[in-house]
């Protein structure tokens, strides 16, 4: 079972859940742009999309107004028997451009109100400091993370925040899903210009992006001695295909390329020895100071975490249909189920990431993503979402056993605690949570909570500390 240290929790983002996109001084971010419809599509195909458009759509502004129900939610979650509570930070509530001299003290204000309450409710504070909302003015001014600039606008956030809240919070994260920003350029603001090599952007979006991120942890290290800070990734296993061989060597390459490079230069401070063919396949040069691989060299993340939805397959191609997943697509692999968005469900998977990532890396691992979003419909009061207690438990289950091979795993996060706007689709109706939240695509309802059948189910979870899965 799991022990009493092992933290129990769910995972939201700030642009996500927090509404108030204009309230107390805020200022506007990539995220306030972003349409109700597929997110993903505003990238190569049409770059200039988000700033030469108006969206002003219910679900990039309002989310799911936690920012005034902050106390509401957080009750809910200890009734759940929730320890931990992972939330990120928006850069533009505290720095509403991203360049003021002096941050906002309405945002810090609020930020210490929801940090009180929780651990007035005996919940860890897991913080996420940048998760897919750089503030509007970084990204029209300098292209985003393109720009180097953006490392010093963010390093001055990390001091602000690690100096405000260093007797408040000890969980931190760097960057969200940090490795999957070289392709989904809408995430961070970077338009690509005329001429340029997508790749080699991406590339050195990345990069930019794993400096700032060894800029935060010298920082926590130096102003919270008794925190950790870890990187945050997403990590899907990538299976070959079939056993053909060049099915398993497809498969080896795109793991590293998309998914591994990133660890190791977070966790190892050096790129792996294959991305020199791959940067010379791709006529990749990155702009690489010395200075910057010596602070990633000094400065590794104290843990790894990551979200887990899927395992994808790989191979050659045209073998099989290819399925959405999150960041990357895959291959369909007809040994598992698929959830209404065509995401594949993979129990065993998670086991298999953990062995993995713990092999390769000997970090402790932190599961902070883990869910099914399904078209839900309110009746009665509740939602009878057999289904997700399925899915969970069957996870559930696997992260015991991956424990059980004797990897040390801090906790898990399932995503997300309530319904929220959903980053992929921009959609309420692809719904999470534990928590129904009363409202629509179009803006329509209450905001009201309600308890769904899979609340009372983790609550057990949480107060046998795993024994009730077995049950």
């Amino acid at each position: 079972m799991f022990t009493e240290n092992f933290l129990f929790g769910g995972a939201t983002a700030a642009h996500q859940c927090e509404g108030a996109w204009d309230v107390d001084g805020k200022g506007q971010t990539m995220a306030d742009l972003l349409p109700a419809t597929i997110r993903q599509q505003y990238t190569f195909s049409d770059p200039d999309a988000f700033f030469t458009k108006k969206f002003d759509h219910y679900p990039s502004h309002h989310g799911v107004d936690f920012y005034h129900r902050y106390k509401e939610d957080i009750r809910l979650m200890k009734e759940m028997g929730f320890t931990c509570f992972r939330l990120s930070l928006s850069w533009a509530r505290i720095y509403p451009t991203g360049e003021e001299e002096e941050p906002l003290e309405q945002g810090l204000q609020f930020y210490d109100d929801v940090f009180d309450e929780l651990l007035a409710n005996g919940i860890e504070p897991v913080v996420t400091l940048s998760h897919f909302d750089t503030p509007l003015q970084l990204v029209t001014k300098y292209n985003g993370w393109a720009d180097k600039h953006l490392i010093s606008c963010f390093e001055k956030l990390c001091r602000t925040v690690f100096e405000r809240y260093k007797n408040k919070v000890k969980i931190w994260l760097t960057f969200n899903e940090v490795n999957g920003v070289q392709k989904l350029f809408v995430c961070n603001g970077t338009r690509l210009k005329e001429g340029q090599n997508p790749e080699e952007v991406g590339y050195q979006i990345h990069h930019n992006m794993c400096v700032a991120g060894a800029t935060a942890v010298k920082l926590c290290h130096e102003i919270i001695p008794d925190a950790v800070i870890g990187c945050m990734v997403q990590y899907s296993p990538v299976y070959p295909f079939s056993n053909h061989p060049e099915d398993v060597l497809e498969a080896l390459r795109y793991e590293r390329d998309r998914e591994l490079f990133s660890l190791d230069l977070q966790v190892k401070g050096e790129y792996p020895f294959y991305t020199k063919r791959l940067f010379d396949q791709l006529d990749v040069r990155l702009d690489i100071a010395e200075s910057e691989m010596s602070l990633l060299k000094d400065n590794p993340v104290d843990f790894i975490s990551f979200s887990y939805y899927m395992s994808l397959s790989w191979g050659r191609p045209d073998l099989a249909e290819t399925v959405p997943g999150n960041v990357m697509a895959g291959l369909k692999n007809s040994n598992l189920k698929s959830t209404e968005w065509g995401w594949q469900i993979d129990p065993q998977g998670l086991r298999y990431a953990c062995n993995r990532l713990y092999e390769l890396y000997g970090k402790p691992l932190f599961i902070v993503e883990n869910g099914i979003g399904v078209d839900e419909k309110l009746e009665n009061g509740t939602v009878e979402d057999d289904y997700r207690i399925e899915y969970l438990r069957d996870h559930l289950i696997q992260l015991d056993e991956a424990i059980k091979d004797g990897i040390p795993v801090m906790g898990y996060c399932m995503w997300s605690p309530m319904d929220i706007v959903s980053n992929s689709t921009g959609e309420m109706r692809k719904r999470y949570g534990f928590i129904y939240v009363d409202l629509d695509d179009d803006g329509n309802g209450t905001m009201d909570r309600y308890r769904k059948k899979s609340f009372n189910w983790f609550k057990k979870v949480t107060e046998t500390k795993g024994a009730s899965l077995y049950e």
